[in-house]
């Protein structure tokens, strides 16, 4: 009896913890779960996870979701090893070798993000006549203010880029808050320096040497000018990519809610800025930020509230 009786109590602890602790959704019957997030720190995934976090939070009764930042290459691993649920800001082409890694432990979603991206080595509009990486050594930048040392770009400016255009210019990879600090300082001196933007994002002003495109004004903080690269040094990183997420392949089964939700979750490039700059205005506050865009746009994530709801 004494032996039967601990077997029970020693099921129900095990219960407990799996329902308290696990990465399941939301339901009613389970009480909620937790889940734990990658975050590279870029600032559309820092939106698009706070936003998942604040809906699985409030609207879907998850006891925690945890951001854990991470670099890029141990974020994929993550996901793989089931560290992490999920990680949201995977760009396609750009991270094609770090998929092809763990292809066969996560699941690659289709685009949450409706746009194309830009992406690559730029210089502020005010440096005249300066189109190319290979003008660089003569344009008077003597920095390229890099983010993190993690980063795909940041690994192809001190491989190829330097070695193959013989550039004189220091690279300085930080991080990228610290990178647009630096560079609103610069910018506002109008002092000549390389640095590698990407869209969409509030830095985008008029952004003009995108694949021969005519100069298209997005409405941020800074115009600036993509260079050309002839020689190819940056590879596939200055092509139009798709944003996306993967999982980890037994998501869908461990946490079906969680799933629906990052499967339908769906932004445009409005509503992707609008949420970054929800924040930004917020003192980088993302909570703060995320509940005050959803204030408005709680339509635009109703879908994937229903979709989450359904799979409880």
């Amino acid at each position: 009896m004494v032996k039967r009786l601990l077997v029970i109590a020693v099921a129900l602890a095990v219960a407990a913890f799996v329902v308290g602790c696990g990465g399941g959704g939301g339901s009613a019957e389970s009480g909620g779960g937790t889940l734990t997030l990658g975050n590279i720190g870029w600032t559309e995934n820092v939106a698009v996870a706070n936003l998942t976090k604040v809906v699985l939070e409030e609207d879907l009764d998850y006891q925690q979701v945890e951001l854990k930042t991470l670099d890029v290459g141990l974020l994929f691993e993550g996901v793989a090893g089931g560290d992490l649920a999920a990680f949201q800001d995977v760009w396609m082409p750009n991270h094609e070798q770090l998929l092809a890694e763990v292809e066969d432990d996560v699941e690659h979603l289709e685009p949450w993000y409706e746009g194309q991206t830009s992406f690559g080595l730029a210089v502020p509009s005010y440096m005249q006549g300066v189109t190319s990486i290979a003008d660089l050594n003569g344009s008077g930048a003597e920095r390229i203010i890099g983010i993190e040392p993690g980063a795909v770009i940041s690994q192809k400016i001190e491989e190829n880029v330097i070695p193959d255009y013989n550039l004189k210019l220091e690279h300085e990879p930080s991080s990228t808050a610290a990178m647009l600090a630096e560079v609103e300082r610069l910018y506002q001196d109008k002092e000549p320096f390389v640095f590698p933007p990407w869209c969409p994002h509030p830095m985008c002003g008029e952004v003009s040497g995108w694949h021969g495109q005519p100069p298209k004004d997005l409405g941020g903080m800074y115009d600036f000018r993509y260079l050309e690269d002839p020689k190819n040094s940056q590879g596939n990183l200055d092509q139009p990519a798709k944003i996306s997420a993967i999982v980890n392949e037994d998501l869908e089964s461990d946490d079906p809610v969680a799933y629906a939700f990052i499967n339908t979750l769906s932004l445009n490039e409005e509503e992707l800025i609008s949420l970054e700059t929800e924040i930004s205005n917020a003192g980088d506050d993302p909570i703060k930020g995320t509940n005050a865009w959803l204030e408005e746009n709680q339509d635009v994530v109703q879908p994937a509230i229903d979709a989450a709801k359904k799979a409880q």
